[in-house]
């Protein structure tokens, strides 16, 4: 009996896919039950189960997942959000997320200069940093050139920008409100600087209903800005020569036109649910995949610069916003 090739490709792929799967599953149980940041649970995981990960019988599927699911799980982002929400914030925090947004990730650039790193792992942090952590640090790799440090790149700085989530979520209320800040500005303030959606929506309704409501709107403000990010990496990293065509990330599409239809009322209420809760799962699959496919010892070879770098644009992002806040609003 001849086996066709789609039940071939089932064979190659599904023991990875299958493994990476499983992880994901026990990585959001976990963020369920205790709380833990599902991405960073994600990426233990990952790096505990890297032989498994990476062993021929599951190689393949792995593969699969830290690409093709990451840029789905990237496109069906755009189900969170709409062009309502957006602009029921007012001119206040869109000022200050347009400059604060690109303001990060020219300091990415700059700072990994100085510290002597690659600048595409200042624009890889900046953008992480800048625009939603883990998830934009997912879509800014799937576009910047592949070299030999890209993947570890692009762990360490899910790892950082995960870890820096955390802590913010815990720190940042009580430093805002020790500097006389009220809750409206709060929120804005949270929803502006705090990497990872999940934190963002933690330390604002930590505070209270008013604060998470507009913490989430501005930080999904910052969202919406990600498939224009990811259009210009597209085109300035574009073959060299320029003969080329552009190659548009499909993901960065499919992104805006899934936001489109989203605020046109074009996506039924149940759709959406599904696609949300699909974008986390694949999401969470990736950066399983991503774990198992980049070792502590490869990470450990950043040394103090990447660390300085992400910690830098971390600090600049929340200096930035509380000025303009203060003094310019």
């Amino acid at each position: 009996m001849r086996t066709s090739a789609w039940q071939l490709s089932i064979f190659i792929y599904l023991p990875g896919l299958a493994l990476c799967a499983v992880l994901a599953a026990m990585a959001m149980a976990s963020e369920y039950w205790s709380g833990a940041p599902v991405m960073l649970v994600a990426l233990v995981l990952g790096m505990i189960a890297r032989p498994g990960l990476i062993a021929p019988v599951t190689q393949k599927g792995t593969q699969m997942a830290a690409k093709r699911l990451l840029r789905l799980g990237i496109a069906l982002l755009g189900a969170r959000i709409t062009w309502q929400d957006i602009l029921g914030l007012g001119l206040t925090p869109i000022v200050l997320v347009c400059i604060a947004v690109p303001g990060t990730v020219l300091i990415g650039w700059g700072l990994a200069k100085i510290l002597k790193q690659p600048k595409t792992f200042g624009l890889l942090t900046g953008g992480a940093v800048a625009i939603c952590g883990a998830s934009a640090a997912l879509a800014f790799a799937a576009v910047l050139p592949a070299g030999k440090r890209h993947e570890r790149d692009t762990l360490f700085t899910v790892l950082a920008v995960s870890a820096l989530s955390t802590v913010a979520m815990i720190v940042y209320p009580a430093l805002l409100r020790a500097l006389g800040f009220d809750d409206p500005l709060i929120g804005i303030l949270l929803g502006a600087t705090i990497h990872d959606v999940a934190q963002v929506v933690g330390a604002g309704y930590s505070v209270s209903p008013q604060v998470g409501d507009i913490a989430t709107y501005v930080k999904l403000l910052r969202v919406s800005l990600l498939p224009i990010a990811i259009i210009a990496t597209a085109l300035i990293y574009r073959p060299p020569g320029g003969t080329a065509a552009v190659k548009i990330p499909w993901f960065a599409v499919a992104f805006v036109l899934i936001m489109i239809g989203n605020s046109l009322g074009m996506i039924p209420a149940p759709a959406q649910s599904l696609m949300i809760v699909a974008s986390q799962g694949l999401l969470v699959t990736a950066i399983v995949a991503l774990g198992g496919k980049t070792s502590l010892r490869e990470m450990s070879s950043l040394g103090a610069g990447g660390i300085i770098l992400v910690v830098g644009e971390t600090l600049a992002l929340l200096l930035a916003a509380i000025v303009f806040i203060r003094f310019v609003s």
